[in-house]
Formats: C-alpha cells, sequence, structure tokens
C-alpha cells in the first residue's frame, strides 16, 4: 500500500507543481510572456550565429505561444490532479484493476514531459537556440523540471502487485 500512496504523492507533487507554475504565468503574465518574447525574437543570440532566421517577432505569434503554453500547463495540472485523485479511490483494489487507473496520470505526466522536451529543450533551446542567451536560456531550468515529470512518470507507470492482506496470527 506504501508504494501506491507513494505513487499518488508524487502525482499530486506534479500536479500541485503546474498548478504554481500556471497560476504564476497567469497572474505574473509579463514576467514569462517578457521570457516568451526574447527567446523567439532570438534578440540576445550570439551577435555570429547565422540561424536568427528561424525568429518569429510577431507579438500576436508570440502571444499564441504563451498562450499555448499556459493552456498546456493548466491541462497537465488538470490531468494530475484528476489522475492522483483517481488512483487514491482506488488504491485498495487489485492490482490490475489499480495498473489500469493509472491512464489519466499517466497522461498528465507524459504531456509534462513532452512541455519540458518537446517544447523548451528541443523548440526553445535547439530550435530558438535559447541555449546561447546569457540573459534568456531557460535549458538548465527546464532540463530540472523535465527530470522531476520523467522520474515521477516512471515510476507511477511501474506495475503494482497484489496488496499483502494481513492475516490473524495463528490461534495459540
Amino acid at each position: 500500500m506504501l508504494i501506491r500512496l507513494s505513487k499518488v504523492a508524487m502525482v499530486v507533487a506534479v500536479a500541485a507543481l503546474f498548478s504554481i507554475v500556471a497560476l504564476g504565468n497567469i497572474t505574473d503574465y509579463g514576467t514569462n510572456y517578457a521570457f516568451v518574447q526574447h527567446v523567439m525574437s532570438m534578440d540576445t543570440l550570439f551577435p555570429t550565429t547565422t540561424i536568427t532566421y528561424r525568429a518569429i517577432t510577431d507579438p500576436a505569434l508570440q502571444r499564441a505561444a504563451y498562450a499555448l503554453i499556459i493552456a498546456t500547463e493548466c491541462v497537465i495540472a488538470l490531468l494530475c490532479w484528476l489522475g492522483a485523485l483517481i488512483l487514491l479511490l482506488r488504491c485498495r483494489r487489485p492490482a490490475a484493476a489499480f495498473n489500469r487507473s493509472k491512464t489519466i496520470a499517466i497522461a498528465g505526466l507524459a504531456l509534462g514531459f513532452l512541455l519540458y522536451q518537446f517544447g523548451f529543450i528541443v523548440i526553445g533551446g535547439e530550435w530558438f537556440g535559447m541555449w546561447m542567451s546569457q540573459q534568456w536560456n531557460g535549458v538548465p531550468s527546464a532540463f530540472r523540471y523535465l527530470v522531476i515529470v520523467m522520474l515521477v512518470l516512471l515510476f507511477v507507470v511501474l506495475p503494482d502487485g497484489e496488496l499483502e492482506v494481513s492475516r490473524a496470527p495463528p490461534p495459540a
């Protein structure tokens, strides 16, 4: 039971993380919007780079990208909260039923992995060359979140066995 409850707690922790990140992006919109603007504009890269043809400077497209990021964070939070609740409610069920109950949590965790791996490391880091920026390099932070989400995902997908049934002590 401890392993199952640990899985629930870890999914809750990821749900809380994405909830706070999304809330911060919504309530302090300008701070991270500036980040998105600079990354997509590619205006702080090495002066000798030749990849700046990839820059997107249209504010409408930058706002759309930021809105997509925030919406994705909200969906991840929602899926993880819902997935954790389902897992908690089915903690005492047989192994096969509990394992089938992981779908929503796995979907949220997988989407979190994709946001940081594909969105921030591949698109931001490599396509927009974010790694070259002294001021706007989010690759280390993205990697940190990516590892957290990936480790929780790996733990959750491990198959759970049957719960041990406590037996009454033998008569004296």
